[in-house]
């Protein structure tokens, strides 16, 4: 008899210790709380990145990449596989446009252990992109670095996808950079042209009777970033598209501008682009960039637009 009271009141204090507990731990979480950053684990983690990069300066600048730059957990070494044909282009803007300035800034979390030299990681990844850049040629004081703390970063697999914001400031071209006078032959307008990134339209100009582009270092070097690109990016294409003066009828004007066209992805083909990542068109005399009232500016006008979609 009296073994069996002492089970059940055994039972009983097992019984309300568990309750205790349950309603301690369980419920009101005050067994120890242990914070953490979101790490995702999905069925197909290409599908569950963080948004690919897109990086903008108003209407001079748009970078943009189904890829991002990656940091592992905790590290502040730049992984840009992805994007570094776009972080080629960044540093060539910078270049171009010493009068623009970016600002980095660098993400972190509270719960990384930041085993670099820096006050913290975000001015370390910061500091591995800004390092990059001015390693590719943009100017050191065209960069400045920031870091922010955001507790709620996700991981996919301990790797951190983006990880940096970016900003820009400065001034715009001044006035009498855009009252250039238009260059007087077609070398001239060839040679005007700057390469800025394949995102930026550069024109391309031809000789009098000639359906062969003038060749310039800027044109055939955004030739060869625009080919590295394409193999990196498949569903991307070049866009070429022809243009004329306004002499002559709107109809022969339109099949000339794209016979322009035609001719430019024949030269880009040969040169290893395939043709599936070509793509023309023509606008005839409907866009000009130049005054076609006067011999220089329908020279001008005369012309194929290439950029990268």
């Amino acid at each position: 008899m009296f073994s069996n009271k002492a089970f059940w009141w055994v039972a009983l204090f097992v019984n309300m210790g568990l309750g205790a507990w349950w309603h301690t731990c369980r419920i009101k979480e005050l067994c120890g709380t242990v914070a953490r950053v979101t790490v995702t684990a999905p069925d197909n983690p290409a599908t569950a990145l963080a948004p690919g990069l897109d990086l903008a300066d108003g209407e001079r600048l748009r970078l943009s990449a189904p890829g991002n730059f990656s940091f592992a957990r905790s590290g502040a070494d730049l992984d840009l596989d992805a994007v570094r044909v776009q972080a080629d282009s960044l540093a060539a803007y910078l270049q171009a446009y010493p009068d623009r300035k970016l600002t980095v800034t660098g993400l972190y979390a509270s719960l990384e252990e930041n085993k670099t030299t820096f006050d913290n990681l975000g001015l370390a990844r910061a500091a591995a992109l800004k390092g990059y850049l001015v390693q590719t040629g943009a100017p050191e004081a065209s960069i400045s670095t920031e870091a922010k703390q955001v507790d709620d970063l996700t991981f996919l697999n301990d790797s951190l996808r983006g990880g940096l914001g970016f900003g820009f400031t400065g001034t715009t071209l001044n006035t009498a950079e855009l009252a250039k006078p238009v260059a007087e032959t077609e070398e001239g307008l060839a040679k005007a042209e700057a390469y800025k990134d394949v995102f930026t339209t550069m024109e391309l100009y031809f000789p009098v009777g000639k359906t062969t582009f003038i060749e310039t270092p800027a044109n055939q070097r955004f030739l060869q970033e625009a080919k590295k690109y394409l193999a990196a990016n498949r569903d991307k294409k070049l866009s070429l598209t022809g243009h004329t003066d306004s002499e002559g009828d709107d109809a022969n004007n339109l099949r000339l501008s794209k016979q322009r066209a035609s001719a430019v992805k024949a030269q880009f083909q040969r040169q290893g682009i395939p043709a599936s990542q070509l793509s023309t068109d023509g606008q005839g005399e409907t866009q000009p960039k130049a005054d076609n009232a006067t011999p220089a500016g329908r020279r001008a006008n005369r012309r194929v637009s290439i950029v990268v979609q």
